[in-house]
């Protein structure tokens, strides 16, 4: 086949996944380099067969580049395998393993198999020598250079089809640019992919004839997808929403991410028209920033590298509606919770028309028809999550400690790019204010960092659940200062001595006393009383059970007292003490313990007792 001349004839259909991928090495002469779409677009049983194929015989050749694999979780501790073994299929789907990543975790990769990822799955391979070492550090934008330079020559995908088109569905992301450059003869790979009803058929930049591919693997069983489970949304992922929620202007842009905090930003903006919720911000004891308060007129317009549930539940519920192209969104990739990918198939083809898959190329940078997009990109508001933030501005968002990445630069560093590049535009970054490990507490807003993500230079929006600092054009000691103001209280003072140590504060400078009450429990006496109506543990819905709803605030009570032994004792003090959860017995039956409580129970199984026994406590302390 030559570059930019798609067969005439259609792609070869294959049903055995083994055939296809002997066919495969044959076409290419033994040696595959393979570019791979990140997340969702994997077509799984081709690429076991390919790998499984390159296992058996080590006289052929696999490279495989790409990002975010996919991976149901895998239990280690007792209470993890109690909770999530019984429901792992209805919460993430039946969704089978990739086999490289198995072997990578495991024996580890034969010689003739490589595997080079640019962003991992959140945690999912630290530790891992053999995905550290093949990591390679790239902004989105920039990865498609990357994968050029490998010099593919497959491109494989999972793929929809609707008569005899086929469509890039959830990964338009790089894929888009590649057939474009293979079009114009600057690029020569085989195109192939594998069948799955289950995608929606996103049409726009992700639509193909089906003349483009040289095979199609049509299996016997299409496989589930991956579904990414929501987690509850807490007292301070809620105030992180409503912080944000007034920085976004009416007929502006809008991007946010997955995640609990994207979730919450989604909710405070959909319920920005509700009398209720500027009662609440009335009654914040702190300092708020931003006059984003009335309800949406113009609307937004959503640009973002990924299409998220609270981006689709803001275009489904008309805040998310002034078009650009035809288009209300334009995005890049998703995999989210799997109600969305049906809600997408159902929706009416005209009205799914206007969220418009493109490459990243698109959404996340401004190089190419710049007048268009920076006349589209107006007001641009680009929200991303940070882990940790230095008192001078620098972020961390891809490590844990040095050497070690957690999940990658991915897209952020693009957008706090477009938000300086754009008149109006801003970049803010979002953290809890603390994190909790090993029982103890620490604080994510620090003196220094270990690894920059993003430099100080480029500071910007800072948003904890204490308030907004904005820090762009400021001086370093007005920097610190406003990033103490957002810090936990129990930290503030330390990091005031050792910034006036340094000499970046002046000595005489204290705290304002309005920044002094940035404690857990003056945010949970503001949304407590609001939880149930306004600000719900779940804003767009869970696959978790009653009962697994129950379960989760006491289990994330024993995951932070498990390394503390007081702790841990306090809680099985509070088994024998405190009143029974009304839902205690189908609870601990549900984790395969006795619904009766017996002096003879397990400890860990008394600790869980009384973890549900303390949570129901702290509500009805908190609804007093």
């Amino acid at each position: 086949m030559k570059a930019g001349k798609p067969l005439v004839e259609g792609p070869q259909i294959f049903t055995d996944a083994c055939a296809m991928a002997r066919a495969i090495f044959d076409r290419v002469g033994g040696e595959i380099r393979l570019a791979l779409p990140l997340g969702l677009g994997k077509p799984v049983t081709l690429v076991n067969a390919l790998t499984r194929a390159a296992v058996n015989d080590p006289s052929l050749r696999l490279s495989i580049f790409t990002a975010l694999t996919l991976e149901r979780p895998n239990p280690g501790s007792d209470i993890e395998k109690r909770f999530l073994n019984p429901a792992m299929d209805r919460l993430f789907g039946r969704y089978p393993a990739l086999l490289y990543a198995d072997l990578i975790k495991g024996d580890g990769l034969p010689d003739n198999i490589e595997v080079s990822e640019f962003f991992f799955q959140a945690g999912a391979w630290m530790g891992n020598n053999y995905a550290q070492q093949h990591y390679i550090s790239a902004n989105y934008t920039h990865a498609r250079d990357v994968l050029i330079a490998q010099k593919p020559n497959v491109l494989a995908q999972l793929m929809p089809r609707h008569g005899d088109r086929v469509s890039l569905s959830c990964n338009t992301d790089i894929s888009v640019d590649l057939f474009d450059m293979r079009r114009a003869g600057k690029m020569d790979f085989i195109a192939v992919g594998e069948l799955n009803d289950a995608l929606p058929f996103m049409s726009g930049g992700a639509e193909l004839e089906s003349t483009e591919l040289e095979m199609m693997l049509e299996p016997a069983e299409q496989f589930e997808l991956f579904s990414a489970v929501r987690r509850p949304v807490s007292h301070a992922q809620h105030a992180i929403g409503l912080h944000v929620a007034r920085l976004v202007p009416d007929g502006g842009t809008l991007q946010i991410g997955i995640g609990a905090i994207g979730d919450a930003v989604a909710n405070a903006l959909i319920k920005r028209d509700s009398v209720a919720l500027d009662q609440v911000w009335d009654d914040a004891p702190f300092p708020l920033r931003g006059n984003g308060t009335g309800a949406f007129k113009a609307g937004l317009y959503g640009v973002t590298e990924m299409l998220v549930g609270g981006l689709l539940a803001l275009f489904e519920a008309g805040i998310i509606k002034r078009k650009v192209d035809g288009a209300a969104i334009h995005a890049g990739f998703f995999v989210e919770a799997r109600d969305m990918y049906e809600r997408l198939r159902a929706m009416d083809p005209e009205e799914r028309a206007k969220i418009a898959m493109m490459p990243v190329s698109f959404t996340n940078a401004l190089y190419g028809d710049e007048r268009e997009k920076r006349t589209a990109r107006d007001q641009a508001r680009f929200v991303n999550s940070a882990m940790q933030v230095s008192l001078l501005g620098d972020v961390m968002s891809d490590s844990a400690k040095p050497g070690q990445v957690v999940s990658g630069v991915g897209g952020q560093f693009n957008f706090i790019e477009q938000a300086f590049a754009l008149e109006n535009g801003r970049a803010i970054l979002t953290l809890p204010a603390t994190r909790r490990s090993g029982g103890s507490v620490t604080s994510n807003i620090v003196w220094q960092l270990p690894l920059t993500t993003v430099p100080r230079h480029m500071r910007d929006i800072v948003v904890t659940q204490y308030g907004a600092a904005d820090l762009r054009g400021q001086t370093d000691e007005e920097v610190i200062k406003r990033l103490i103001a957002i810090a936990d209280s129990r930290f503030q003072q330390g990091l005031l001595n050792t910034a006036k140590k340094a000499g970046k504060v002046s000595a005489d400078y204290q705290i304002p006393f309005v920044h002094q009450n940035n404690t857990s429990e003056a945010l949970e006496h503001w949304l407590a009383p609001h939880r149930i109506n306004l600000l719900p543990d779940f804003p767009f819905g869970t696959d978790f059970d009653r009962i697994e709803q129950v379960l989760l605030p006491a289990l994330s009570l024993l995951g932070n007292a498990a390394a503390n032994m007081r702790h841990l004792a306090a809680l099985i003090w509070a088994s024998m003490t405190l009143p029974a959860h009304p839902d205690e017995s189908a609870a601990m039956k549900r984790m395969g313990y006795d619904a009766a409580s017996r002096w003879s129970a397990p400890l860990q199984a008394r600790a869980l007792r009384g973890a549900l026994r303390v949570h129901v406590q702290e509500q009805s302390i908190e609804q007093q």
